[in-house]
């Protein structure tokens, strides 16, 4: 005997305890492979539609994936408390997925019906009515003409797509005619309303937007003026005219030159379009586009469409534009004189106009007379003199920030070329100089070594800052003047620095190397350019086989036929052969690319000693009793002898400037038997108080600040055959 409780109802999933879907796919042995045929429901069962379609032989949800029925239905809608309508008709779609039996309805989306259309049941199973709501609707309960109740509202199906046609038909379900679905009178009476409105008769069209399309961002520009002369104090006035192909509007603008005394106007005619005539102003309402005729009383108005009470205007347009036209604006008469080359390519290719030949309308300039500078006083720079003289305001120079912090003073790369130079002079006099030459800021400064028992004090011979070069054409007091740059200045070179004359006569180090790595910007240290310079030289002599010439002269100097000169040698025989077409600077480069330096032990003692003094006396060292004291101690027997190294470590002890110099002159003096040296006569080359010793012409000469010059005289040898080779060979671009 069975129970039943009141308010419950029996369904088919009672009893049930698995509700997955059943797989249909497993591995085995690592395949994976069909191992059910007919699992396709939750838990063990199978869908109703699996078991109706017959003759499948894989899942529903494979055999008819992405299939889906489409029929076409509508169902009426009751409308309440509204006297114009009482149903309403609403057509849908629904829509069948075969893979599940899952429906979906959509709202075809009807204009200004005021209702949310779309989706109306979204895709799920659909139970059927009862009382047979534990099952779902099917493939079979949907067939043209039959209605379907779907959550308590019904549809009623007029038509189906070729699709769902033949597929019921194979399923053996034969498909009923189309059926036509009635008309929603609401629309319907809706369109009649709009059929007996008539549009306004004689309808006219503006289409302004393809103009606008097709001339978008379309200019022409004319140049003209406005000739005022005819009233008082008037003038003629430039102007220029803007004409927008997009609207046919026109803008002037104003081009006020400087000190006119005319305040600046962004725009002298507003963009709008112009008009031929001057059109009086009328009274509101007198001058309309349209007129309305009241000829039937009682509100019923006609549109006039003979237009009586319109205004006729006319309006410019681009083709009343052109070079020399008089325009009437507002009154005011504007003579088109030019235009740009937009202008010219629209009317040239639109009207087929060639000729433009402008209308002269500017009054020729009067030539502004030069500035001329007051001449510089010697106050302060002469470039700070004449910004002070260019402006009202008075602004300081500008310095090329960029330059300062790539030339300046970076570690161990100081960033400034010294040259040795000496007075171009007719006078006997010797007096050397060394020339700086500082690459962050161009400016020059230079330095006379004392010399003594000479008669001149030297130090500081010219504040450093920017020279100006001395020319015959000096410029013309409103430009800047012309300073000495750094290509100025090479060994050989004359220059003029304030009214005193200098020829440089060598170099030292480090402006020989920064010369040859920047050859581009110093032709004179430029391997390549020298070698086509002698090459031009050489081809260019009237002596026959000069070539040959200098070959045999450079095999007489080699004595040994080691394939080396002389640097002495080598320079005068160039200067030789040359005939003046090289420089002093760029015999030293061939002579450093191809020679060597002088060896250290080829060097006496008397130089070496020399060198030190010049560097101990720079640093201010003068403690030389102490000096002795010191070694004293480390000589208990007091013989005057010791070991070099215990004298090495006594002066380092003492911090004696140029360690590396006192270092090798230790080495130069004699020791005896038992390898002990006299290190008296160590301090009496290093005390430059009381044995000073001059500096040799053929070494080095210490500067102001540190850095040295080296003599060119320091070069040993030059490998001539090397260089007879790369002067008989053509092509020096790969050197």
């Amino acid at each position: 005997m069975s129970l039943f409780t009141l308010g419950t109802s029996a369904t088919h999933t009672q009893g049930t305890s698995k509700f997955h879907k059943s797989h249909h796919f497993d591995y085995q042995n690592e395949v994976a492979m069909l191992v059910a045929d007919n699992k396709s429901g939750s838990g063990s069962g199978s869908l109703e539609s699996q078991l109706t379609l017959g003759g499948v032989n894989k899942p529903a949800w494979v055999a008819f994936d992405k299939q889906v029925l489409c029929f076409d239905a509508y169902f009426q809608e009751s409308v309440q408390e509204r006297q114009d309508e009482q149903y309403r008709i609403r057509n849908c779609k629904i829509y069948f997925h075969l893979e599940d039996d899952s429906v979906q309805v959509t709202e075809r989306r009807v204009e200004n019906s005021g209702i949310p259309q779309g989706t109306l049941i979204r895709r799920s199973r659909i139970p059927l009515p009862p009382p047979n709501e534990n099952k779902f609707y099917t493939v079979e309960h949907f067939n043209i003409g039959k209605d379907v109740v779907m959550y308590n509202r019904s549809f009623k199906i007029t038509n189906c797509d070729a699709f769902t046609v033949n597929f019921l038909t194979k399923l053996g379900i034969k498909v009923s005619q189309p059926i036509s679905a009635p008309e929603d009178p609401y629309i319907k009476n809706r369109k009649e309303q709009e059929k007996s409105m008539q549009p306004l008769r004689p309808y006219e069209k503006y289409d302004t937007m393809r103009q606008f399309m097709d001339h978008d961002k379309h200019v022409l520009r004319f140049f003209c003026y406005w000739d005022d002369s005819d009233s008082m104090f008037g003038d003629s006035r430039e102007m220029i005219l803007y004409y927008f192909l997009a609207d046919d509007t026109i803008e002037i603008s104003e081009v006020i030159p400087p000190n006119s005394g005319r305040d600046a106007t962004a725009k002298f005619l507003r963009r709008a379009r112009l008009p031929k005539d001057i059109v009086p102003l009328h009274q509101p309402g007198e001058a309309t586009s349209r007129t309305v005729l009241n000829v039937f009383g009682q509100g019923k108005d006609i549109l006039d469409s003979l237009k009586t009470g319109a205004v006729p205007i006319n309006y410019y347009t681009d083709a009343d534009l052109q070079i020399g036209a008089v325009l009437n604006v507002w009154g005011r008469k504007f003579i088109l004189c030019d235009c740009d080359e937009f202008t010219k390519m629209y009317y040239s290719t639109k009207c087929n106009i060639q000729d433009f030949t402008s209308v002269k309308y500017k009054t020729e300039e009067t030539p502004a007379k030069p500035k001329t500078l007051p001449p510089y006083n010697g106050f302060g720079s002469e470039e700070d003199s004449r910004c002070s003289c260019m402006g009202l305001i008075p602004k300081p120079p500008r310095r090329d920030f960029k330059k300062f912090m790539e030339k300046d003073r970076r570690g161990l790369d100081s960033n400034v070329l010294r040259f040795i130079a000496s007075l171009d002079t007719k006078k006997t006099v010797d007096r050397q100089f060394v020339i700086s030459y500082f690459l962050s800021d161009d400016t020059i400064a230079v330095f006379e070594p004392p010399q003594r028992n000479s008669g001149v004090i030297g130090g500081k011979f010219l504040e450093r800052g920017r020279i100006k070069r001395q020319s015959e054409s000096d410029d013309d007091g409103c430009g800047q003047p012309e300073f000495y740059t750094a290509s100025d200045l090479y060994v050989g070179a004359r220059v003029e620095f304030n009214n005193h004359k200098f020829v440089l006569i060598d170099a030292d180090e480090y402006a020989f190397r920064y010369m040859e790595k920047q050859s581009d910007e110093f032709p004179q240290a430029g391997i390549d350019a020298i070698v086509k310079k002698l090459q031009q030289h050489i081809a260019d002599s009237p002596v026959e086989n000069l070539m040959e010439e200098i070959r045999r002269s450079f095999t007489r100097n080699d004595v040994d036929a080691s394939g080396f000169v002389y640097y002495e040698q080598f320079h005068n025989l160039l200067v030789q052969f040359s005939s003046g077409k090289l420089s002093e600077h760029e015999v030293i480069t061939l002579g450093r690319y191809y020679g060597e330096k002088r060896p250290e032990e080829l060097m006496d003692i008397n130089t070496m000693a020399a060198l030190a003094q010049q560097k101990i006396r720079r640093k201010g060292f003068e403690n030389f009793a102490q000096l002795c004291r010191g070694l004293l101690q480390r000589d208990s027997g007091r013989t005057g002898l010791l070991n070099p190294n215990e004298v090495l470590q006594v002066c380092r002890a003492f911090r004696l400037p140029a360690a590396d110099m006192v270092k090798k002159l230790i080495g130069k003096i004699e020791c005896n038997e038992q390898g002990l040296m006299n290190y008296n006569d160590l301090v009496s080359y290093l005390n430059w108080r009381e044995n000073p010793m001059p500096v040799p012409e053929n070494t080095d000469i210490q500067v102001e600040d540190g850095g040295s010059a080296g003599k060119s005289d320091n070069l040993y040898k030059v490998n001539y055959t090397q260089f007879l080779e790369l002067l008989m060979n053509k092509d020096t671009s790969n050197n």
